[in-house]
């Protein structure tokens, strides 16, 4: 019988989508097959193992393989779709986006199953939702999407926040996981939707 949690079915799910947003970005650029799996590994572990690390914990790839084999599926899937995937912008987004919820909520659970307080839980769940954006942007060469003007990171602490509120209101961790979730994804959707975004900070003008 496995024993697999709904934190464990989550980052298997925000792996895979996450992956593929690496992979597919990757070979927008021309990388090569194990450049683009490297960034896609990069996508789907990295924030996760600068929380673990910053929770005291061993990075949770590092003693189930399964991460790794995630991500080389996801390899597979970009290669059999490829011309479909780098044809659509609004396919990288959709598996980002998907990715992000699903880490911000693993990195709240992990974060209070590890003993900590909600605050650190909601900077644990931005981190494990937006740092392994941030480590495959500036692997393609790219400024990081959450030092742009799109909302990103903002969309994981509102969907922390969320969480909060449910579990003030007696909700279980299912649920309260599942609104935050949700709440994260409709706030990247709104976000992208209807152009919102924080003030751009200037300097003095020439």
């Amino acid at each position: 019988m496995f024993d697999i949690t709904l934190v464990q079915i989550f980052e298997f799910i925000g792996t895979l989508a996450f992956a593929i947003s690496g992979i597919r970005l990757a070979s927008a650029k021309h990388f090569d097959l194990f450049g683009a799996y490297v960034v896609g590994v990069t996508t789907a572990i990295g924030g996760g193992t600068m929380r673990d690390l910053l929770l005291g914990l061993r990075p949770f790839w590092m003693t189930d393989s399964f991460y790794l084999i995630c991500s080389a599926f996801a390899l597979l899937w970009v290669i059999t779709f490829r011309k479909l995937l780098v044809r659509q912008n609004n396919t990288w987004f959709l598996f980002d986006t998907i990715g992000l919820a699903l880490f911000t909520v693993t990195g709240i659970e992990k974060s209070i199953t590890a003993g900590f307080p909600f605050w650190t839980a909601i900077i644990m769940g931005t981190l494990t939702g937006a740092g392994g954006g941030v480590f495959r942007d500036v692997f393609i060469n790219e400024v990081p999407l959450i030092f742009r003007k799109e909302i990103y990171a903002l969309a994981c602490v509102i969907g922390g926040i969320a969480y909060y509120l449910c579990h003030l209101l007696g909700c279980n961790s299912i649920l309260s996981g599942i609104i935050c979730g949700i709440v994260v994804v409709l706030m990247r959707f709104l976000a992208v939707k209807y152009k919102l975004h924080l003030p751009i900070l200037k300097g003095e003008e020439q």
